[in-house]
């Protein structure tokens, strides 16, 4: 069984620093988030329903980053090969508040912490989606300071 959805690197400026948003999921594990694709949405509604579901954030979409493939079984469904799809988002309004059902808590980190973090604590499978979003946002830091 396939299944698509789509997510999202949120980040923020504050002066001249750039947070990142993370989850912790249920699994106590860092992550970024994403969902599901309903019926209807492109891959960019769905990341910017998911990211405010789980996290309260409302976005914009910068740019895409990368898709990600993986399989995982569940236990009603049998084998599953998922494909998500993830963006570069600018949080444009909304307060952090975690989707208590999926998500453990949600929070900022500077750039170069949430980078740590994903390294020390996140899923292997998004390392790539960091790599491209830390390059991005870096190089977006170094121009603002010239």
């Amino acid at each position: 069984m396939k299944e698509i959805s789509a997510g999202g690197v949120v980040f923020k400026q504050e002066g001249s620093k750039i947070k990142v948003l993370l989850i912790e999921d249920r699994y106590h594990r860092l992550t970024i988030p994403k969902g599901k694709q309903e019926a209807g949405e492109t891959l960019e509604q769905t990341a910017l329903r998911e990211i405010e579901e789980e996290t309260g954030i409302k976005g914009e979409i910068i740019q895409p980053l990368t898709k990600v493939y993986y399989t995982y079984t569940d236990p009603k469904r049998g084998h599953i090969d998922k494909e998500v799809m993830y963006y570069l988002v600018k949080a444009t309004s909304g307060e952090v508040e975690p989707q208590l059902e999926e998500i453990n808590k949600v929070f900022w980190l500077d750039l170069h912490s949430a980078w740590q973090a994903q390294q020390e604590n996140g899923y292997d499978n998004n390392d790539e989606v960091f790599k491209q979003a830390y390059t991005y946002l870096q190089s977006f830091l170094n121009s603002a300071e010239k």
